[in-house]
Order: C-alpha cells, then structure tokens, then sequence
C-alpha cells in the first residue's frame, strides 16, 4: 500500500468500529449482559464516546458504574449514565485494542517510508491483525491474570448487595475490570471501568498494582524508541529520540515536584503524595490520561506539568504516534539548523525539501488549533458556565485542559461526567477525531514523500549527537511555551501564584 491507501485503510477500519460501537451505546437496555438496567447512552454522548475510544483518547463523560461518587461533579444527576457489561466489553475493551493497534500500525508504516525504495508502505490490514494476536493480545492477557492475583476484580455477575458489620447494606461494584484494566494502561488508552478511574480501590487495590501499572503505561511508548532505530538499520539515531523524549520527561518531573506543599490534597493515602504526582506526570507524558488522584486537588504545578506533557505529546508520548510526533520535531530542527547553519537540511542522508516542511508545519498548526478555539468558544457560547466550572484561573484551567487532553488523545480531565452536555460532547469529539487522524495523515504523507528518495553520501548534520539531542530539546520547549505561554499563564501559573499568596 501507499501512504494514501494505507491511511484510508485505517480510517475506513475505525470508522466501521465506531459504528458498530455507537449502536451497542444506544441499543445496550435491550441487549444482554445488562444485569443493572442501565438505559442507552444519548446520540451526542453515545457520538462522543465511541470516538473517544476509537481515537485512544478515553475521555468519559459518564461514570462506567453509574454512580454518583461526588454529586457536586455530577451536576445534573440525569447526566450519570452507567455502562453494562456487554458495552465494556465488546465496545469499550474493543474499541481500546482496536485504536492501541491503529496507532502502532501506523508508526511503523511511517519507519517504512523512512528506508523504503519502492512505494509499499506495508499492508494496514495485515499489520493490524499481527498487532492485535502478537503484541496486545497477549500481553494484556498475561497482565489481567496478575491483576486479578492483585485483587482486580473479574466476573460478569451483577453488583453484590452485602450487609456491613453495622447492620447497612452496601453495594459492592463489580464487572470485568481487570481486563479492562491491563489494555487500558498497556494500549495508553487510560478509560477506566469506574468513574474515579484507578483511584478506586478495586481497580487500583495497593501500591503494588500502581506501579506495575505505571510500568504498562511505559512499555510500549518506551519501547517504540528503539524499534525505530532497528527499522532504520541505523540504532545511533534512535538515541535523540530516547534521550530526547526522557529529557522532558525528566522536566516535567522536575517542574511537578517543586512545590513542597499541596501533594496531599485529593490523593488516596494508600499511594501517598510521590505516587500519584509521578503517575499524574507519567500518564500526561505517555498520552495515557489514567489517573490514581483528584486532579482538582494537586498543586497547580503538577497540572502545568502535566499540560506540558501533553502539549508536547512526545515526552515519550503515546504508543505509535508518540514517536510520530518526536519525527515530526527532528525534522523541524533539522530544518531549523539547516537555517542557521546556511546548509541544505537533510535527515537520514535525504534532502529536506519545502513540502516536507510544509507538512510537519501543518502538523504541529493542528494541535493548538483544535485547542484554543474551543476554549475560546466555550467562554464564549457560555458553555463554560453550564457545567458550573468554578471561575477566574481555576475555572479557565479545567475547560483549558478539557481541550488540551481531547487533542492530546490523553482523556484525563476535570470535568467528568459533569462534561455531558450536548457542547462537550459535540465539541470534544470533533477534536478528538481531528486530533488524531490529521497529524497521522500528514505523516504518513511526509513518510510517502520521502519513498525512492536520493540519499546522499556525504556526511552531513549528524542527528545522531549529543549537541543535536541538545538542539532538539531546546527546539520542542521553544516551539510549545511560544504556542501556548498565554493560556498557560492565564491557567496553571496565574493560579500557582493566586495561591502561593493565599497560603496554599
């Protein structure tokens, strides 16, 4: 396939998916496995959701077990929708294997145009079976069993309905959470079975189950790194990709444990202050967006470290379009030296021409597009205000992320199922779905350029040292805080400081 066919193939295979998933959303009170009589999700919440999941983003606008944990985020109540069984599993758990598979797919058809010399870029189809039955099925099946020896839960019965030991009754949420769990942070898809996501005690029961899946959550985003350089044939220009994405990964840590004070604050004692700042920090890094903590409740320093990470989207960033992004940024800064050096840029010995540029520009144009016009438009259509976000500084910085973590393909958020209104939906899909599938056509494009390309001979700019490693950090961090600086500063900085003053 070329890059064109190859991209239609992927899009044409999840836009199927999401139909599919759309009908078990709507239709799942009349279909099996619904043992709690959980009605269908509404059109734009059902529209949202499975392109959520589809696109590996898995923001959620509803709770998974249908229960309001928190009633002043679950304003109204009638926005409280549960899932059943058979939507978990044949669409949610689907559509997360599915979308993990896609964007591995894709990464490495992008290698191929890189050292192909003739137009095939791979069969999509073939790679997105092998992906499935060799790399996720397999794995995931391996770590569902340890998270059920971690005390997951795993059964298709109902709630239990138990009798405590004062004489209470309480319901005990139950359901297939531990296969959802090990695709959800192997496949960095981050949608959780529960509303409160891994910080709920059955999916995350102890600090044991947290950091094995911090360690999911790395694996493959980390791994990826280094099959590029085995794909090229050249493993030395795998080293600015690994060091370059650890290095801002290694900065968004630094810049989340500054503050000394405010780690306590909605966090579950059984993980503690470090852990769930440093998975806040991985989650956001690896485009996961699973969290084991109360967003609303950390330090505004972790949630600015955590939008860098997904401004970035390369720190090392999800698995497949992770490591599409930090090409994307290695051509920019090839193009960029090139500029100042007064030397025809050139990458992997191929000449970097304008159209190259032109659509690793486009690319990176995207991604603050789809962001901040929607938050403008948010603020502006009043729709801010009807999901009663709190104003000034921390109002702006949830609706800010909301919309950073949509275009990210991340899924964490602040506003939950409080999000369930006709805008959100609506809005938060479009830019899921843009978000995701332009920069991969774009890059597959870019890749498709450069099949059957002259490679020099000549030893040219060295992409492979230390002094362009350092060049091409240094261009990442430049090219995001310029992009973004006013709305982080009216977000996250500007609430640091209000409560700094107010003694946070």
């Amino acid at each position: 396939m070329g890059w064109r066919e190859y991209f239609l193939s992927a899009l044409i295979v999840n836009i199927f998916q999401m139909s599919l998933a759309f009908i078990i959303f709507v239709f799942q009170n009349i279909l099996p496995l619904n043992p709690q009589g959980f009605p269908g999700l509404n059109l734009d919440l059902a529209f949202m959701q499975v392109i959520s999941f589809a696109t590996n983003t898995n923001l959620q606008h509803y709770n998974g077990e249908g229960v309001c944990n928190n009633p002043p985020d679950c304003y109204p109540l009638s926005s409280m929708p549960g899932l059943s069984y058979l939507s978990q599993m044949t669409a949610v758990q689907f559509l997360q294997f599915t979308s993990a598979a896609t964007g591995l797919c894709v990464a490495v058809a992008m290698v191929r145009g890189f050292v192909s010399h003739s137009q095939n870029m791979g069969n999509f189809y073939t790679d997105f079976v092998r992906s499935l039955t060799r790399l996720f099925l397999p794995l995931c099946f391996v770590a569902a069993l340890i998270f059920v020896g971690l005390g997951v839960p795993q059964t298709i019965g109902g709630y239990q309905t138990v009798t405590t030991v004062e004489g209470a009754t309480q319901t005990i949420l139950v359901g297939p959470v531990a296969s959802l769990v090990s695709i959800m942070q192997i496949g960095t898809n981050g949608g959780g079975y529960y509303g409160a996501n891994s910080a709920y005690p059955f999916q995350n029961p102890n600090p044991a189950s947290d950091i094995f899946q911090i360690l999911l959550m790395l694996l493959i985003p980390t791994s990826l790194c280094f099959v590029f350089g085995q794909l090229l044939g050249k493993r030395r220009e795998a080293r600015p990709i690994i060091i370059g994405a650890y290095s801002l990964f290694a900065l968004d840590l630094l810049l989340a444990f500054i503050p000394t004070y405010g780690l306590g604050r909605g966090i579950e004692v059984r993980f503690g202050g470090f852990f769930s700042t440093f998975w806040t920090v991985v989650t956001t890094a690896v485009t996961t967006g699973s969290v084991n903590a109360n967003l609303a409740g950390m330090n505004p320093l972790v949630i600015l470290s955590a939008f860098m990470g997904m401004l970035i989207q390369s720190a090392p960033g999800g698995k497949g379009v992770g490591l599409m992004y930090m090409v994307m940024y290695v051509v920019i800064t090839v193009f960029i030296v090139g500029l100042m050096s007064g030397r025809t840029p050139e990458y992997l010995g191929m000449k970097i021409n304008a159209r190259d540029v032109k659509f690793v520009m486009i690319t990176f144009l995207v991604h603050p597009v789809i962001i901040l016009v929607p938050t403008v438009l948010a603020y502006a259509t009043g729709a801010a205000s009807a999901v009663r976000v709190s104003t000034g500084s921390t109002g702006f910085t949830r609706i800010f992320y909301e919309f950073t973590s949509a275009a990210a393909n991340n899924g964490s958020d602040f506003l939950g199922a409080a999000g369930n209104t006709p805008f959100f939906n609506i809005s938060t899909a479009l830019v899921m779905f843009i978000g995701r599938f332009a920069p991969i056509g774009l890059l597959l494009a870019l890749a498709g350029s450069m099949i059957n390309r002259k490679r020099s001979t000549e030893i040219g700019l060295r992409t492979d040292s230390i002094t362009f490693t350092i060049v091409l950090v240094g261009s990442i961090l430049l090219l995001v805080v310029l992009t973004f600086f006013p709305f982080l500063a009216l977000g996250p900085i500007l609430e640091f400081f209000q409560k700094r003053v107010n003694g946070f």
